[in-house]
């Protein structure tokens, strides 16, 4: 048997009013993005300074991204069955461990393997958070918490590429992996000092195995899973390949690059804070389809300036952008959102799945946009593959998310819930 409907952790109440549990949620979820998004202006760097083709140095990015995928597929389900605090204790070790290698790395494979364990340690905050909020919040507050922490996430996420800039230009690469073994020595001292452990309870007999042959059975799962993942690769093209248009094809600086990647953060910043005030009174699906409408009006119009010319300027490219990615905050979300309420006590598992799709595809699709932007004298191809995949998280709501399941969150974790009591 699967076991009783699980119940949320003594003090959970308190810790869900706790301002300081609330910004470790948003360092946690932020350590491990902010460490991929702060090299990326040094890319170019990396490649003069260990004599290499463009493409080898974004193997720091997209073997990152890997790890990335990886830890999450590892970490949530060790985090369902040993408990949140531990797991993530053990990976902030790892990439604390790791980020001193990147520092004292020689070559360019060497940094390429410590990006990776890296990567792998310091995502595991990533998918504990959204299973702690599972955890310690009402399930219609679920949608609402997530785009907080995102937002907040945000305003050091969005000046990340920026700082790394500035950090490379004034102290050179290096410098840049001293800045992140300090900030995953902080983040651990504050979850060894301030966060209790929040796992829900399990019962007897229920596991990974049985988490997963449930997930995978649902057809709503699958469609909110598949549509927060192509909705991340929207970032991960375009942030592959705006460092080749904006420093090669613009002659810009890496620096100046930084600043222009912001303006996009700030717009998934400003589309977060939207989410947290509507999320409350509006069905998980309402709110994905308006985002899906932002997305593929957004990249169209890119496209669009593509054939004109007139993205080949960076106010043009990065301004439409922003459209694009107002809406992805909303689909990433609530898709989000929805995906981790089927199954409330295999919150981790669920997490892990969706993040490592979502990384592993985003390491390929990362290392593609790359290549479209480091082998194109236009933006039209990279605009292209933006539509595209904006097409594709659109098809996923049409054709896998049943029309008659996908009304809330909660609808969907009741009748999770009613299927697994009676099988009692």
């Amino acid at each position: 048997m699967h076991g009783i409907i699980s119940k949320p952790p003594k003090g959970a109440s308190d810790l869900a009013t706790s301002r300081g549990v609330l910004l470790l949620l948003v360092v946690m979820t932020g350590i491990a993005p902010i460490s991929l998004y702060i090299l990326v202006p040094a890319l170019p760097v990396l490649a003069t300074n260990f004599g290499s083709d463009i493409s080898i140095a974004q193997m720091t990015v997209s073997l990152y991204m890997v790890g990335i995928a990886l830890s999450q597929l590892i970490m949530g389900p060790l985090s369902d069955r040993f408990g949140r605090r531990p797991v993530l204790l053990g990976g902030l070790a790892l990439m604390v461990v790791a980020s001193v290698g990147c520092i004292f790395a020689e070559t360019l494979p060497q940094l390429i393997a410590a990006r990776f364990f890296q990567a792998l340690g310091g995502a595991s905050g990533m998918v504990i958070s959204r299973a702690i909020i599972r955890d310690i919040y009402e399930r219609d507050r679920v949608a609402s918490m997530i785009s907080l922490v995102v937002a907040a996430l945000m305003i050091g996420q969005m000046v990340s590429p920026l700082t790394g800039g500035l950090i490379e230009t004034a102290f050179g690469w290096r410098a840049i992996f001293y800045a992140v073994t300090v900030a995953a020595i902080v983040v651990a001292l504050g979850i060894a000092i301030a966060l209790p452990e929040t796992r829900r309870s399990r019962a007897a007999g229920s596991g990974f195995r049985g988490d997963v042959g449930i997930l995978i059975k649902s057809r709503a799962f699958v469609g909110y899973v598949m549509c927060q993942v192509l909705a991340s690769q929207i970032i991960f093209t375009f942030a592959g390949g705006g460092p080749y248009i904006v420093v090669t094809q613009m002659g810009r600086t890496s620096a100046e690059y930084g600043a222009w990647f912001a303006t996009t953060g700030f717009a998934y910043l400003v589309g977060n804070l939207l989410c947290v005030r509507f999320a409350p009174r509006h069905s998980l699906e309402k709110l994905i389809w308006f985002g899906l409408a932002l997305q593929l009006c957004g990249s169209l119009l890119n496209l669009l300036w593509s054939f004109t010319g007139w993205n080949e300027a960076p106010a043009w490219l990065f301004g439409t952008q922003m459209i694009v990615m107002v809406g992805n905050a909303f689909v990433m979300a609530n898709s989000a959102a929805g995906a981790i309420s089927i199954r409330p006590e295999a919150a981790g598992a669920a997490s892990g799945a969706m993040g490592f799709l979502q990384q592993g595809i985003g390491a390929l699709m990362s290392q593609f946009g790359a290549y479209l932007g480091g082998h194109s004298a236009t933006t039209l191809p990279l605009t292209s593959a933006v539509v595209a995949i904006s097409l594709l998280c659109a098809c996923m709501m049409i054709f896998v998310v049943p029309r008659r399941e996908v009304v809330v969150s909660e609808t969907l974790i009741e009748r999770a819930e009613e299927e697994e009591g009676g099988m009692m």
